[in-house]
């Protein structure tokens, strides 16, 4: 069998090298050059069978060759590596058609492996776009757990497949679903959001696929639904596991055909929309406990995407930091000490990046200075993150404020439907445990909770709590 040879560009000689000796070792030649402009001679000379190359090189961007790669070689596959490991990186070079994107520094035995399925696959259609320099940037971190959710990101702006995004309150998914949407294929259409835990249960079916004149009191006119206005586009449904059941079977519905009717219409209305869904709720324990439609959980997860807490990558903490300044109100800009940082890392940021970010904002507007130090950090600390330990003693009224305060922040406006949300998130956990305390002795747990029975049975349809411990609700 021949040996295939390898291509390697960087302008780095100790990277050539270390490339070059680990491509040997795996049974493969290997060609190097420090420039774009060598790079480009070995490949339209035909020579080699992939491409290994840097992103910045001394004369040229390594994705301007890509375009002009695939006129001449359409065949060859190209594996970028940049040191410049952000989000748009990793969708720039999906974009302009590479193979696969490796952040520096990268284990060599990823290389190996990258190399070896790169060679192995067949040859796919690419297309080339607009490149994103210049942009902002849309997620902050260059830790090894974003530079996995980069790449994953940017596999999937090339299709069109169902994605749940799941992770804590406060991580960024509804920045990880905008992404998904403005570097995607349905750029072009709209992006329309909606939190599910922040609408009645009454209302959410006709929020969702709105309903026709005289469907319901009050119903005057024609309401347009959020599946309408997302037509073409991606309808991105946050707190997906607070939807109640009667909207999940639509939802299903929809997801299976492709099509729905809308609150009192008849007529089946088709739909275009890609759907994106997120929650910070155990999905498959909410289907254990007959809150969640266990084929619906199917239809959505096709890809499951989880976002990190803060405390597992602490890493890019002073990079959030530096970016949350930037964005500071205010007419004059502040830097922070190291020293400051180095506080904020060993921090366990329960509210995640939200979290940060408010505190980021108080620093600014409340101390006075050009450098935040580590003295202002630790002080609004010491007001505003009581230790863990501390916390799983206090009253749980004090644990409701704490949750808010780390969810809205100083100044911040919740969402509609609060009070609502807030209830439901406390009655939900009490009827389950109680009902299991009980063993499903309806008038047992009633007694438990210190309400009648039929109040007990009423709250549990209206949580949809239908089935628990092989029990059903009459």
């Amino acid at each position: 069998m021949e040996t295939q040879t390898i291509l390697v560009a960087d302008d780095d000689a100790a990277i050539r090298t270390v490339l070059s000796q680990a491509l040997s070792r795996a049974g493969y030649d290997v060609r190097t050059t420090a420039t774009a402009s060598g790079l480009w001679h070995l490949v339209s000379e035909g020579e080699g069978a992939l491409v290994v190359t840097d992103v910045v090189l001394p004369d040229g961007n390594g994705f301007d060759l890509l375009p002009r790669i695939r006129r001449v070689r359409p065949d060859l596959p190209v594996v970028v590596m940049s040191a410049q490991n952000t989000i748009l990186t990793a969708i720039a070079a999906a974009e302009h058609g590479a193979f696969e994107y490796l952040p520096k520094p990268f284990d060599l035995k990823e290389l190996i492996s990258t190399v070896q399925r790169a060679l192995a696959a067949p040859p796919r259609a690419q297309e080339a776009v607009s490149g994103t320099e210049g942009e902002s940037l849309p997620l902050i971190g260059r830790s090894p757990v974003m530079q996995d959710i980069y790449r994953a990101i940017a596999r999937l702006t090339r299709s069109d497949l169902t994605v749940t995004i799941t992770g804590e309150s406060g991580t960024g998914k509804e920045l990880v679903a905008r992404v998904l949407h403005d570097y995607g294929l349905r750029r072009r259409g709209p992006f329309v959001a909606v939190n599910m835990a922040a609408i009645p249960k009454e209302l959410v079916e006709s929020e969702l696929f709105g309903h026709e004149r005289g469907a319901f009191t009050g119903a005057v006119q024609r309401g347009v639904g959020r599946f309408e206005q997302a037509e073409g586009g991606t309808l991105f449904l946050d707190e997906i596991g607070d939807m109640p059941l009667e909207a999940q079977t639509r939802l299903l519905r929809v997801l299976q055909q492709g099509e729905y009717t809308s609150i009192g219409g008849r007529a089946a209305l088709h739909t275009n929309v890609r759907i994106v869904a997120a929650t910070n709720r155990d999905l498959l324990r909410l289907v254990r406990q007959g809150l969640f439609r266990e084929d619906l959980y199917y239809r959505l997860n096709v890809v499951p995407l989880r976002v990190p807490p803060l405390r597992e990558r602490a890493d890019d903490i002073p990079d959030l930091v530096r970016h949350f300044l930037k964005r500071a109100e205010g007419e004059q800009r502040k830097g922070i000490e190291e020293e400051a940082l180095e506080l904020l890392k060993r921090q366990r940021w329960p509210g995640n990046v939200r979290e940060l970010e408010n505190l980021v904002r108080r620093l600014t507007i409340l101390h006075s200075g050009d450098m935040i130090s580590a003295d202002s950090v630790a002080q609004e600390i010491g007001q505003a993150a009581p230790h863990e330990d501390a916390a799983d003693s206090s009253s749980l009224g004090t644990l409701v404020e704490r949750h808010l305060a780390r969810e809205f922040g100083s100044g911040g406006l919740p969402p509609p439907g609060l009070y609502g949300r807030i209830l439901a998130e406390v009655e939900r956990p009490l009827l389950a445990q109680c009902l299991a305390a009980a063993h499903g002795n309806q008038i047992r747990a009633a007694q438990l909770l210190g309400i009648n029975r039929n109040t007990l049975r009423k709250k549990l349809r209206e949580h949809g709590i239908e089935l628990l411990r092989g029990v059903k609700v009459e």
